[in-house]
């Protein structure tokens, strides 16, 4: 193990990374910031890995309880000394878990957000090249997109949120299980690597029992053509002058 202290920018949170691992990029500050436009009491994030997302949103929001929901062991012991290194046992609870046993830790219906940075392959869809962490962060290995899904809506009140960050090329896919379970597309906004490129990431936000009524925001991109952070990513991360 090869580990190191990152600090994230965000109101002085520290994270002890293991380099040889999934370290977290882009996508959990996108989905934690994309979750904090809404209020909420008790959030909850599925496959939490080094406990990066909780960890963003005791800054971002004033939720009151946060919960982390990790299967592998190594990365939810680095989530838990995260969470003490920060001094947030007292919002913060990390569970080592599969999610498809979540129902045994956690009481549905108790959680009016609910976030989620699934592995994105699709099971059957691609070569895996091990059953290493960082295969497990990227295919389906356990539980599938489905499985996170209906997971979050056990967990969700009535008229609860959904936050997803996933890949544009799995959004029928998406779009079908979540209404299967009841949790309807209100927002979806896509990110682009460049200004006027292809999207490779979209960000979703769904409501529990809700009617059909889905808004596309503006598009989101990433980077400028000199490889500088564009002024919203800036804006995100609070570095905005």
């Amino acid at each position: 193990m090869a580990e190191r202290i990152d600090d994230t920018g965000f109101g002085g949170i520290r994270l002890i990374q293991d380099t040889e691992q999934f370290c977290y990029g882009v996508d959990a500050v996108l989905l934690a910031t994309f979750a904090a436009r809404n209020r909420h009491q008790r959030m909850v994030d599925l496959g939490t890995n080094n406990g990066v997302i909780p960890l963003l949103l005791s800054h971002l929001t004033g939720a009151e309880h946060i919960c982390g929901l990790e299967l592998r062991k190594e990365a939810w012991e680095l989530a838990v000394r995260n969470v003490k290194l920060n001094g947030l046992e007292d919002r913060i609870e990390m569970i080592n878990s599969d999610v498809l046993d979540v129902h045994e830790h956690l009481e549905a219906g108790s959680f009016d957000g609910v976030l989620c940075n699934p592995p994105y392959a699709a099971r059957g869809t691609a070569v895996l090249n091990g059953s290493d962490a960082l295969t497990t962060a990227r295919h389906e290995i356990t539980a599938t997109l489905e499985d996170f899904v209906a997971a979050a809506s056990k967990l969700l009140k009535d008229q609860g949120r959904f936050y997803l960050v996933h890949r544009p090329s799995r959004i029928i896919d998406i779009a079908c299980a979540c209404r299967k379970y009841k949790l309807e597309p209100k927002f979806l906004r896509e990110v682009s690597p460049v200004k006027g490129g292809t999207p490779n990431i979209l960000l979703l936000e769904c409501r529990k029992n809700a009617g059909s009524d889905l808004r596309i925001l503006e598009p989101l991109y990433v980077h400028e053509d000199d490889g500088s952070y564009s002024p919203e990513i800036q804006r995100l991360y609070g570095r905005a002058e």
